[in-house]
């Protein structure tokens, strides 16, 4: 079940287990999915304490990350009991597909587009209020400042499409694609030397590895789980401050080649760790022992 008090038909079933822990009946085995924490919005003491109780009421739980599952353990839920999934998308189609992409097919991209490999940023993903679009388009003027050929390909869709737009009409230094799929996003990101996500980090800290694309953030407190597979200065670069300060850091790391080597030879690394494949078999590891539990009366 997820882990959400919203979910009316969790209580039923939770009902149905505590009878049966009772000895007054029977109910199935029960495990939670979840973030392990509230992390898209400040909760108060009264939801904290009823997710808590919640969470108290399964004999396992499945954490998208390790942090969300030091927070479980925290409120009292036996560690032994806790499965970290690490949860990742099919990166292993995008990796492939990153691989596939030629030397000639980025030269004819670039050629068409008018970048320079070394100089292209790229911003992946929605176009929504917390992806912080409008900070993007004032860095991505002071970075244009900086570095004139500097170019930031954008390709997604969403409700903030009109600025995106109107950023690449203006001649910002934006190039505005929209939606694409693994193919095209490979061809993306082997065009492009950084991924801009001054906003909300989630599965796209996956995307970055398998694109080799290094991930530019900032140390907002909304982001995702998946923010945790961040390690700044060697996967990502993690930034303090408003739009300046962001533009100084991706031109900084633009410009220093050891420092570039050092962040892609992360994200290559990281690849092979946050799969859609390791995220299975460490599911299917945390379900055996939640049956385990159903035997043993657990």
């Amino acid at each position: 079940m997820e882990q959400a008090l919203q979910n009316l038909e969790t209580f039923p079933l939770l009902a149905r287990g505590l009878l049966r822990r009772a000895g007054a009946g029977s109910g199935p085995a029960l495990g939670m999915w979840g973030h392990g924490r509230t992390y898209d919005k400040q909760a108060g003491p009264l939801l904290r304490t009823a997710k808590r109780f919640l969470t108290s009421q399964v004999s396992w739980f499945f954490a998208y990350t390790a942090g969300g599952a030091d927070h479980v353990a925290a409120g009292g839920f036996p560690r032994d009991r806790i499965t970290v999934v690490r949860n990742a998308t099919d990166t292993t189609a995008l990796a492939a597909a990153r691989n596939a992409v030629t030397d000639e097919q980025v030269a004819d991209f670039c050629s068409r587009f008018g970048l320079v490999p070394e100089r292209t940023g790229l911003y992946l993903g929605g176009f929504h209020a917390s992806k912080r679009i409008p900070f993007l388009m004032e860095a991505v003027g002071h970075i244009v400042e900086r570095v004139p050929e500097f170019r930031l390909l954008v390709a997604g869709d969403g409700p903030c499409r009109p600025l995106i737009e109107s950023s690449a009409a203006g001649g910002d230094g934006v190039v505005y694609v929209g939606p694409v799929h693994d193919e095209r996003r490979a061809l993306l990101g082997a065009a492009s030397r950084l991924m801009l996500m001054p906003g909300l980090v989630g599965l796209c800290a996956v995307d970055s590895f398998a694109l080799r694309t290094p991930l530019v953030t900032t140390d907002s407190p909304r982001h995702s789980p998946e923010f945790e597979y961040l390690d700044h200065g060697r996967n990502s670069m993690v930034v303090t401050g408003g739009p300046e300060q962001y533009a100084e850091a991706v031109v900084r790391t633009l410009t220093s080649p050891g420092l570039m080597a050092r962040l892609q030879q992360g994200c290559a690394s990281d690849a092979d760790k946050y799969t859609v494949e390791g995220m299975s078999a460490r599911f299917t590891e945390g379900v055996a022992g939640l049956l385990r539990t159903r035997v043993g009366g657990g």
